[in-house]
This record gives structure tokens, C-alpha cells and sequence, in this order.
């Protein structure tokens, strides 16, 4: 029978104060480890969790042996997919006693890092992908080229330790705000939903937030665009807290007076999705916090509900055919099925095989010069399946996974979004919608 009631150190709230207590998290690594080396259940999600267990077992068993190197491999080597707490049965959405978070003392030990050691360059700029966006937009074309010159890389490599093989995001001169900001207001009703662009579609594929605008546009939903910022993940795995916050806290006071006004927050991105309903209560620690997570929905998902209630157009001009569709972990921890897969099947002539594995991206962890080869093992099986499917088209809801498969497939997913809103369009795919029998 495993044994783990909670010590004293217990906390997985940044604004407590006992989550900066190096003793209390002491505590709660002992007890957590025991647990988890115990239960094993997680045993293949992630490098993490190999490193903890031949840790324990090279000091027969005794968690209170482990070495502060081998503790900084255990937490250097978890790339919060969340995937560990969906598996978990001992969490605190179960109701279980143990109240165990993996994802979360990994953040919390991360940050108390961080603010005993200090944030080296590259965790500084990795954090901040809004800085790096307004920059490299600047001069996009320079900057695309630069991040494909194999010296450039070398010496990027050299100076912030992001590997030279790893293919990086694109940069576009106009953003997707940009974009929204000279065109005419979408067509449909207003009072529904807002769109969270996210860092990714703004910067480096403003075509996913057009599609997107499109496609409800299709539907009777006229998308908002309210201003906003980074939904701060990237600040939270670099293990800075009080950039966090702050960024979650303008995005709140933003958002919150559409979502009073009864509209949904619709993030494209899954993991701003996932950090908007799972990490702002605590975060951002507010009612209005609490109520902004509450209206926050997958694109996919708040379709699928206009499915249900027999409001989805369903008038497809053209069919991509057969789709590998590869699921993110920040969407699969959000337990809200498989909503972006049971969209694009309502497209006539389509077949979509569901690939469920990590890509081994996990927001920044693949860049790194010392986890990209380890990131690119991670997502082998994903690749594999991806592989065997013999699909016309590759989708992915993750900008990020979408490069990891390109980087080890040589095809670029593209968003389910844009799998609809191009097969709104006659001339989206080569292959017409059959007109139906008169």
C-alpha cells in the first residue's frame, strides 16, 4: 500500500508563501518521488520519469539519497506535457488525499531555482517569444534567412545553446493584429466570442488566425480580437514567476469585460488554452481569473458545439481526403475529447487517422542544444504512426508539434482550422465535394 498524505510543504500556488520554502519543497519531493516510484504507472510518458526511478533504484530505493544532480535531471528532463497528471489517479481533480501534481512541483522546483540561481540568457529570451516576434518581424525576411544559414546556427548555438539543426519558427513582417486591425470587421454576430490569437499564430503564421475568422465568419460569428499579450507558459517554464503573473494578469483585465458581457475566449494555441483554463486561477489568483478560465474553449471545440445544437455549415466545396491527425498534450489534458478529429470528419470524403503520441517539441524543451536529440527519440512513435497513415494532409492543433513533425517527416501539419476553411473553398483542395443526388 503506498503511503503519501501531504507534508507541510504542500503547495502548488505561487502566491503562497510556503511555495518558496526550500525545506517545504524538500518535503514534498521525498514523498512525491516515493510515490511515483512506488506506482510507476508513468513510466513511459516522458524522460522524466526513467531519470527519478534508475535515480531511486541506484540507491536501493531510499528517495532521500538522491543527489541535487540527479534532482536537476528529474526537473530538466520534465517538459510539461501534463500527460503524467491526466494518467495520474492520485490528483487533486481526482479528490484523492495525496493531492499529487507532477507537472506542478516540477514548475515549483524550476522557479524556486531559478530565483536562487538566477535566469542564465537563454531562459530570458526563450521566455519572452512577444519580444522576439516584434523584433525579428522587423526584418523578417533577414531573420527567416539567418535562422536557415548553417554558420548563423552555429554560432546561435554557441551563444544560447539552442541546437543548430533545430528548425525555428518563421517570422512575418505583418502580423496577424496587424492584419485584423486594416481589415473590415468580420462578418456575423459579435456578442459570441473573441478569438486569443496567441504568440505563435500572430508572429509566425498570421494565416491560421485569418482562417480561423474565416471559418466562424461561415458560422454567424463574428471574431473580436481584443488587445492581449503572451499567455506566459513560456515564463513559467523558464521558472519566472513574477513574469508570469504579470502577463497573466493584463491578459485577465483584457479579456474579462468580454467575458462579462457573456462571449467565450477561443485560444488557438492549445497550450494558451491550456495555461488560460488550468494556470490563471492560481496564477493571476482572482475571481475574474477564475471566471475568464471558466469561458475559455478550444476553436474546435466550441464548434463542435454549434454541431451539436445544428448550427455548423456544413456547405464543403472541397476534401482534403485522407488526414493524420496528430493530438497535442496540452489539448489531450484538457479532457475535452476529440473535438478538432470529429470536425474535420464532417467533411464529405474524409478519413482521419488519430495519432495520440508527443511530438517531443514541448514549448522550448526541443530547441535546446542538450534535449533536441532526446526531444526527437521522445517523438518517435508519433512520427512512426504519422508515417504509416499514408495521409494526403497532415493537421495538428500545436504550431510547435507541427515543426517537430516537419523536422523528422519532412511535412508540415497545418491547423484543423485551416483543414476547414479550406474545404469551404472550391478550389482548397484539388478534389471537389461530390454535388449531392437531385
Amino acid at each position: 500500500m503506498i503511503k503519501g498524505a501531504p507534508t507541510p510543504g504542500l503547495s502548488y500556488n505561487p502566491n503562497e508563501a510556503r511555495y518558496w520554502d526550500r525545506s517545504g519543497l524538500g518535503q514534498e519531493f521525498e514523498r512525491v518521488f516515493e510515490i511515483c516510484h512506488l506506482c510507476r504507472l508513468c513510466f513511459n510518458l516522458c524522460p522524466s520519469f526513467p531519470a527519478l526511478f534508475k535515480a531511486v533504484d541506484g540507491h536501493d530505493g531510499d528517495v532521500q539519497k538522491l543527489t541535487p544532480a540527479e534532482v536537476d535531471r528529474v526537473i530538466d528532463t520534465c517538459f510539461q506535457c501534463k500527460i503524467c497528471y491526466v494518467k495520474c489517479p492520485y490528483t487533486p481533480d481526482d479528490g484523492h488525499e495525496f493531492q499529487l501534481d507532477f507537472p506542478r512541483l516540477m514548475l515549483r522546483a524550476n522557479a524556486l531555482r531559478r530565483k536562487e540561481r538566477g535566469f542564465d540568457l537563454r531562459s530570458r529570451v526563450l521566455s519572452r517569444p512577444e519580444f522576439l516576434g516584434r523584433m525579428a518581424g522587423k526584418c523578417a525576411g533577414l531573420a527567416n534567412w539567418a535562422n536557415r544559414n548553417p554558420l548563423l546556427r552555429a554560432g546561435l548555438e554557441l551563444a544560447l545553446g539552442i541546437h543548430r539543426e533545430k528548425i525555428l519558427p518563421e517570422f512575418h513582417s505583418e502580423t496577424f493584429e496587424d492584419w485584423y486591425r486594416k481589415a473590415p470587421a468580420p462578418p456575423g454576430d459579435a456578442s459570441k466570442a473573441v478569438l486569443f490569437v496567441t504568440c505563435s499564430v500572430n508572429y509566425n503564421n498570421p494565416q491560421v488566425g485569418k482562417d480561423a475568422v474565416e471559418v466562424f465568419s461561415k458560422n454567424g460569428i463574428s471574431l473580436g480580437c481584443p488587445k492581449q499579450n503572451c499567455c506566459g507558459m513560456p515564463a513559467l517554464e523558464a521558472g519566472d514567476i513574477e513574469l508570469a503573473k504579470r502577463l497573466a494578469r493584463q491578459n485577465v483585465e483584457s479579456l474579462h469585460p468580454h467575458v462579462r458581457a457573456g462571449k467565450k475566449v477561443l485560444a488557438i494555441d492549445p497550450t494558451c488554452s491550456y495555461t488560460l483554463r488550468k494556470e490563471y486561477p492560481q496564477l493571476a489568483g482572482t475571481p475574474e481569473a477564475r471566471e475568464l478560465a471558466a469561458a475559455t474553449m478550444d476553436l474546435c471545440e466550441y464548434l463542435f458545439e454549434l454541431k451539436k445544437e445544428g448550427k455548423f455549415n456544413r456547405d464543403f466545396r472541397s476534401t482534403p481526403g485522407r488526414i493524420g491527425y496528430h493530438l497535442p498534450c496540452h489539448l489531450k489534458a484538457q479532457n475535452i475529447g476529440y473535438r478538432s478529429r470529429d470536425m474535420m470528419r464532417l467533411i464529405p470524403g474524409t478519413t482521419v487517422t488519430l495519432v495520440e503520441h508527443c511530438s517531443g517539441h514541448d514549448g522550448t524543451w526541443a530547441m535546446k542544444k542538450e534535449f533536441f536529440p532526446l526531444a526527437m527519440l521522445t517523438g518517435k512513435k508519433a512520427f512512426d504512426e504519422l508515417a504509416s497513415a499514408e495521409a494526403d494532409l497532415l493537421a495538428s492543433d500545436c504550431p510547435l508539434a507541427s515543426i517537430q513533425i516537419d523536422q523528422a517527416l519532412g511535412r508540415r501539419p497545418i491547423h484543423p482550422i485551416e483543414v476547414l476553411a479550406r474545404a469551404y473553398r472550391p478550389d482548397g483542395f484539388p478534389t471537389p465535394v461530390p454535388e449531392p443526388p437531385s
